[in-house]
This record gives C-alpha cells, structure tokens and sequence, in this order.
C-alpha cells in the first residue's frame, strides 16, 4: 500500500505553473504576454481602440497609437500607466514606456 504524502509537500496549481515557468525561464515572457493582453483593462477602452501596436523590448513597453494627439494625450498620462503597470505586474517586467 501507498503512502501518502504529507500536506505540506502540496502546493496550488498556480504556484507550480509559475514555478514550471521559473525553472525554463519562461516567466517574463508569460508576464510581457499577459500585460499586452491585459492592456484594454490597464489603459481602458478608449485609448486601446486608439493603440494600432504594442510590443515589448529589453523591458521597454512600445505603444503605437493611430494619431499624433492620441500619442501626445498618452505621453501626459504614460507616468501613471507605468504606475499601474509596475503596480499589478512588478517593477522589473516594464521600465518604461515608448509612445510612437
């Protein structure tokens, strides 16, 4: 017969995944992918309609907007976007943000 294992040997399914994620060196990949999903929730619907690209490099967000006053509007606010950002994802997945 079987032993059981002991409780504490146990762990969520959430924390294996980002521990599976961690051991290959996948977890800022997952991280950038779920920020660029996230990003109509993060920066609400008005600007997301507006935004024709986002993509990230060497911890940098690049955000390309459909207009010269959409990318204008956005530089005024892109502090506090950076804000959130680092607030639900950390501060090592986004150091800054490039409006083009």
């Amino acid at each position: 017969m079987a032993k059981r294992k002991p409780r504490e040997e146990f762990q969520s399914v959430g924390n294996a995944l980002r521990d599976l994620l961690n051991n290959y060196n996948l977890s800022t990949k997952f991280d950038e992918a779920s920020l660029i999903n996230s990003w109509e929730r993060i920066a609400g619907k008005p600007i997301a309609r507006r935004t024709k690209k986002i993509y990230i490099r060497n911890k940098v967000l690049f955000i390309e907007f459909d207009s010269p006053t959409m990318r204008h509007d956005f530089g005024l606010h892109r502090q506090l976007v950076l804000d959130m950002i680092q607030k639900e994802f950390g501060k090592g997945i986004i150091t800054e943000i490039v409006a083009m």
